[in-house]
């Protein structure tokens, strides 16, 4: 399976739709590399180097990952958790990026060690606005420990 070598931003969404819609508005923005998956498993093989990945073995975890909560095979807040409990992964800033709005998966996500909760915007002029402040923001602005 083809990658770059280093990636800034892991998507994690199963819907194709909307996979689409969020690499397209992070297209957007500057250009940043950029690997989509479509369920936890495909998530937690490619951070971990396993199965597809497996090449991936001793390159860089991504920037930011863009967490769906419900996803198919492994949900969201198991990736996450999993992603705080290894020592190569746990300071990777990770944005639950859902539609889901329910204040239960907003307190577990964030009890989990969720950066940030976004509620995806249904319109798509404001979901470009948002994934672009995401991108800004976790890919330009923010530093992370070596």
């Amino acid at each position: 399976m083809a990658h770059p070598s280093r990636v800034d931003i892991l998507l994690v969404e199963d819907s194709a739709h909307e996979r689409e819609l969020t690499l397209r508005a992070l297209k957007m923005g500057e250009a940043s590399s950029v690997v989509a998956v479509e369920d936890g498993s495909q998530a937690l093989d490619f951070l971990f180097a396993r199965g597809d990945y497996s090449r991936r073995h001793g390159e860089a975890a991504p920037r930011l990952v863009l967490l769906d909560l419900m996803l198919p095979k492994v949900n969201g807040l198991e990736v996450l958790r999993q992603i705080r409990a290894h020592d190569e992964t746990k300071t990777v800033p990770v944005v639950m990026l859902t539609s889901s709005q329910e204040e239960r998966d907003i307190a577990d996500s964030y009890e989990a060690g969720v950066n940030s909760y976004i509620v995806k915007p249904v319109d798509f002029e404001e979901f470009v606005r948002c994934v672009s402040i995401i991108r800004e923001y976790w890919i330009t602005c923010n530093r992370l420990p070596r």
